[in-house]
């Protein structure tokens, strides 16, 4: 059976000089690449009890729907301004070059409702701080979170030390 790491295309320079890029279009266009990485992801949070997944766009959908469905949990969907049909509240959150602003629908989660946070990626940790702004704003709670893929070079463990955090890949670098 392959390894997880051995779905992942590392694609040297790019976007820019200096940065090794993980492609995980390269693990969701196989099937066993896929089913291996919902798989482990899952497993890495058998243990916690939560009541719903939160996932932004769209890579958060890619992992977390399979998850939610796999645990008859319902799933919500974190977007970009103005892609959610009903009355939003909102998070800005500072990229490298400029700031980004998600939303999610203002009735999504109910008071103490326990959250897993799905994402593709954990780099600096900024789109999930506001994720977990967004959950602790609606007095969901958040039970902890799980990436296919973590940078640890870029630290965003750090930013997020409250919560539990686990990756089922993880590379040294940026």
């Amino acid at each position: 059976m392959k390894d997880l790491k051995d779905f992942v295309v590392t694609i040297p320079n790019y976007p820019k000089e200096g940065i090794m890029f993980r492609d995980i279009t390269s693990v969701i266009q196989s099937a066993e690449g896929l089913q291996l990485a919902i798989d482990s992801m899952q497993n890495l949070v058998k243990d916690i009890d939560y009541d719903v997944i939160v996932g932004p766009e769209s890579r958060g959908f890619v992992f977390g729907m399979p998850m939610a469905y796999n645990d008859h949990k319902p799933f919500v969907m974190v977007r970009k301004p103005g892609k959610l049909p009903r009355e939003t509240i909102s998070q800005s959150y500072d990229l490298e070059y400029g700031s980004a602003t998600l939303e999610i629908h203002k009735d999504a989660l109910y008071p103490g409702e326990k959250v897993l946070i799905v994402d593709d990626l954990i780099a600096t940790g900024g789109t999930t701080e506001a994720i977990v702004k967004l959950v602790e704003r609606l007095d969901a709670k958040v039970a902890g979170m799980v990436f296919l893929m973590e940078l640890k070079g870029l630290h965003g463990r750090d930013r997020l030390k409250d919560y539990r955090i686990e990756a089922a890949i993880s590379y040294d670098g940026k």
